[in-house]
């Protein structure tokens, strides 16, 4: 066994079982104690606070991949990882000020179904045939193979008995339980999580003598978050033009962030929860990029920056406390693929199965193919992390990244433009989320596995950077969605909201720009060292 497995002690088992139960019921009695069957499984009879809306959203986005990528990157490359949670204000902003209140105005359970209602059933079962795969790859298979590696980290088991026993005991709570049960208990998990990240931060920067002497044992470029265009790795060119492209279809489109917000019981808990997902990502330097900055300082000689959160684990936490982190680990775990499965579940069964297979489903019947779908759902995403556990020359965090820039184009273009230009058409729709989506995968495909680029042989050199190219992707949509809108003779255009818009509060307001002024200082802070 590793290192930290034999410093694992009696407690610490006893408290990664303690914690296994307590999980298992808080999520029985948050989705058994209301009689009420019909939503449960999915909307959670939109019953959700800020808080609840918040930390699930924060839970969903902060998976194992957090954990192991931002100190990847701290160790590699300093405080750019910042600008993955920071830059990201503005897309929350977007959801909560323009696309929430489209959606709760809507009535809708589904991204699909809020297309359908615009543009009619083929839009609505071509974008729910996407968002399947796309929850499929982006969150259950690259979520379960980051957590894959965790685990192999810590106790040294292969690849697919990790990925077995993760998804397992997921699938299990989502197939109880349902968002309402995830959403309770991630308030709880979120916690641990700030409580033990926040502890590894305060344990090294103790042990290596303060701020002052991280940042003498440091490259002056490791607090800078913009990183000049020659820059390899994160060029601010590249970032700026493509990172946009992601976030929109990430926070504004996918059906795993966004389905909180629709359980809200009213536009200003869900905007008030997406705004508290934005003060949770100013944590994110604390909490995920200091531990991989310190292991640079306290671990030199470490050659693999994807131990750069193990490392400090094993080394820093006393015997008693590596259950916990086992702890947070599960909870991230949970939360992450937990709610990918619902999130799978909910498009299957609203926007296929009801809408295509059987429209006069019982609620009863809903919910049990809702479950089949979660575990046919956990069977692909562990035959998909393993196939991702053979992929060589990227680390976990681009792979990540580039995947989700292959798969956000055709979704940014087709919501923006819905939302934004009322001249968009069913043809130009239909077009983008078809062969636009096509044309944006068989490009990824060639990046990442056909022909990639291999900086040591020197060979396929010639591809920008996966931003860059999402960026282009998404170019080339946007102006073949315009053109086809614009000849289409057959102006099919969206429906007009009938109902108007619901106001937005003015304490949300308030909230939003106080966060930006914060997001903007530490930009100024972090630049120019």
């Amino acid at each position: 066994m590793n290192e930290i497995y034999n410093k694992l002690t009696t407690l610490d088992f006893a408290i990664v079982a303690i914690y296994l139960v307590a999980l298992l019921a808080i999520g029985y009695i948050a989705s058994f104690r209301n009689k009420k069957k019909d939503e449960t499984l999915f909307l959670a009879s939109n019953s959700l606070n800020w808080y609840n809306i918040g930390f699930n959203m924060w839970g969903t986005n902060v998976g194992p991949s957090s954990l192991l990528a931002f100190a990847s990157i701290g160790f590699s490359a300093g405080i750019v990882g910042g600008n993955f949670e920071w830059y990201a204000f503005v897309f929350l902003t977007l959801l909560a000020l323009v696309f929430a209140p489209r959606y709760i105005a809507s009535k809708v359970s589904t991204m699909p179904e809020f297309m359908g209602k615009r543009y009619g059933k083929s839009t609505q079962d071509i974008l729910a045939g996407y968002a399947l795969i796309k929850i499929l790859i982006s969150w259950l298979s690259l979520g379960l193979f980051s957590g894959g590696i965790l685990v192999r980290q810590i106790l040294g088991i292969p690849m697919w008995q990790s990925t077995i026993v993760l998804v397992a005991f997921s699938g299990l709570f989502t197939y109880m339980g349902g968002l309402k049960a995830i959403a309770k208990v991630n308030v709880f998990q979120m916690i641990l999580l700030i409580i033990v990240s926040l502890a590894l931060t305060f344990i090294g920067l103790q042990k290596l003598g303060g701020i002052t002497a991280l940042i003498d044992k440091t490259p002056s470029h490791f607090w800078n978050l913009i990183h000049p265009a020659s820059d390899p790795g994160y060029p601010w060119h590249a970032l700026l033009l493509g990172y946009p492209v992601s976030a929109v279809a990430f926070f504004c489109t996918d059906q795993s962030m966004v389905q909180s917000v629709l359980g809200a019981k009213n536009l200003k808990q869900g905007q008030l929860g997406v705004n508290f997902i934005g003060w949770l990502k100013v944590l994110a330097l604390p909490m995920f990029i200091l531990p991989g900055i310190l292991c640079f300082a306290l671990f030199p000689d470490l050659t693999d920056d994807k131990l750069a959160y193990m490392t400090m684990v094993t080394n820093l936490f006393p015997s008693g406390l590596n259950g916990l982190v086992i702890c947070v680990l599960i909870a991230v775990l949970v939360a992450t693929i937990g709610s990918s499965l619902n999130a799978l579940s909910t498009v299957f069964t609203k926007d296929i199965y009801v809408n295509n297979m059987n429209p006069q489903a019982t609620v009863q019947q809903q919910i049990k193919v809702g479950r089949y779908t979660v575990v046919a759902g956990c069977v692909l995403a562990v035959l998909m992390a393993i196939a991702f556990d053979n992929i060589q020359g990227k680390t976990l965090f681009d792979i990540f990244q580039s995947i989700l820039g292959y798969l956000a184009p055709p979704l940014a273009v087709t919501f923006l433009l819905s939302v934004f230009w009322k001249r968009t058409t069913k043809l130009a729709v239909n077009v983008i989320l078809s062969a636009g989506s096509a044309f944006s995968l068989l490009v990824g495909m060639l990046n990442l596995w056909i022909l990639p680029p291999d900086a040591a042989t020197g060979t396929n050199t010639w591809w920008p950077h996966y931003f860059l190219i999402s960026f282009y992707i998404f170019a080339i949509l946007f102006v073949a969605a315009i053109l086809i809108s614009l000849l289409d003779k057959n102006k099919v255009t969206a429906a007009i909201e009938t109902a108007p818009l619901p106001k937005t509060d003015k304490q949300v307001k308030m909230l939003f720009a106080l966060l930006g002024l914060v997001i903007l200082t530490l930009y100024i802070i972090f630049n120019g060292h």
